[in-house]
């Protein structure tokens, strides 16, 4: 690690997640344009989404097994190929079962390269500095926001629903391989090889298994509603399909600055208090936006108050479950944790197109019961996370 400040490491790595989240988020907002191009029925558009996330549950699940025997570089080099080669046949797709199969295809290397991403982070920054760092390396989500999903957009508009796919494996093929040629081995945890438990020991340990918990929780809260989020804005709400880049512009700028902030608060007070704050804040823009929707509230307001308040509680959680592990089971705890949030992903998404149903006029019925189920894991994130926090060893 000696040849690559951590700064540098952070900023690699959140490159890397960049086009990662860039190739899932973006395929929910332009959901409407290839479902109306393929004759997919918006109610259907969860299943698109969902067939990525058990892809990469079930992977995760095989990958916890593995990962910690390798060079974790090499590793991601694999993973990230993979994932470039899912996104370039996503492109190619001419109906519903090509799309979810380059769908599933992108999941299974997609869901490695996050794991692999986090142990590196893990492995390279004290515990003292990992809030920060997790924020910085989660804000790709927000960058994707910022950037890649308005741009994406655009490209849609102007060259049709492919060209996104197109330009983010073009995108994805150039950032691997600049963090092969940048990224050192990265073989540290090898050392740590003796003190390796099997995957059964690891996942019978209460902390682990409350990390899990609270991770499913967090994840299923947000994507009950994500992959069904541009349908609702456009024919609930009726918000222009022209300005929707705006609204993802808009969002992903703020919320990459309230992460980094939950990143500071979190090295610098409880990430209890900060994840219950997150949590408070999450449940009221889910009463005001979708259970009892306030309409003179701008969609803008509403948007970005859901993105904001749904990234942030993830930073203190990520922060804290990263010391659960110890340094040598790290990538496979890292690889069951991506593999519950594929499947809490993947529940919700089939869970929002088993609830929802769709009107003559595209507008979709079944929110507000979708919106309370997210309330209800919304509050039992804090509880978990408290619970998690009791059982770190001090020091970590």
């Amino acid at each position: 690690m000696a040849s690559l400040s951590e700064r540098k490491l952070v900023f690699l790595i959140g490159a890397v997640q960049f086009v990662n989240v860039l190739d899932f988020m973006m395929v929910m907002p332009l959901g409407p344009d290839f479902a109306r191009e393929l004759g997919i029925p918006s109610s259907e558009l969860g299943l698109i989404g969902g067939s990525y996330t058990a892809a990469a549950a079930v992977i995760g699940i095989v990958g916890a097994f593995f990962l910690d025997r390798f060079d974790r570089r090499k590793a991601l080099a694999v993973a990230l190929a993979g994932l470039v080669l899912g996104t370039l046949a996503g492109g190619f797709a001419t109906g519903l079962p090509s799309l979810l199969a380059a769908r599933v295809l992108a999941g299974s290397f997609g869901g490695p390269a996050t794991a692999l991403s986090l142990a590196i982070i893990t492995d390279a920054v004290a515990p003292e500095r990992r809030g920060r760092a997790m924020g910085a390396v989660m804000a790709s989500f927000s960058v994707a926001s910022v950037l890649g999903v308005p741009a994406g957009l655009e490209l849609a508009r102007a060259g049709g629903w492919r060209a996104p796919f197109f330009a983010v494996a073009g995108l994805g093929a150039v950032i691997a391989i600049i963090a092969m040629v940048i990224l050192p081995p990265q073989t540290g945890h090898r050392a740590h090889r003796k003190s390796q438990t099997s995957c059964r020991a690891l996942l019978s340990r209460p902390i682990v298994l409350l990390s899990l918990a609270a991770t499913a929780t967090a994840v299923i809260a947000n994507f009950a509603l994500i992959p069904n989020l541009s349908a609702y804005l456009q024919f609930n709400r009726h918000y222009p399909r022209d300005q929707l880049g705006i609204l993802y512009l808009v969002g992903g700028a703020l919320s990459f600055g309230t992460m980094r902030l939950a990143g500071w608060l979190t090295d610098r007070y409880s990430p209890v208090s900060v994840a219950t704050g997150g949590s408070f804040a999450f449940i009221v823009v889910l009463l005001v936006g979708f259970i009892y929707p306030v309409l003179w509230l701008p969609v803008l307001v509403v948007f970005v108050g859901f993105m904001i308040t749904g990234s942030f509680r993830f930073v203190p959680l990520q922060a804290l479950s990263s010391r659960a592990p110890a340094p040598a089971e790290r990538a496979r705890f890292m690889s069951a944790q991506s593999a519950v949030q594929h499947i809490a992903s993947a529940a919700g998404a089939l869970l929002g197109a088993e609830l929802l149903t769709e009107n003559s006029d595209g507008a979709l019925v079944g929110m507000e019961a979708l919106s309370w189920f997210a309330v209800a894991m919304a509050t039992a994130l804090p509880f978990l996370i408290a619970a998690i926090h009791r059982r770190l060893p001090r020091p970590a």
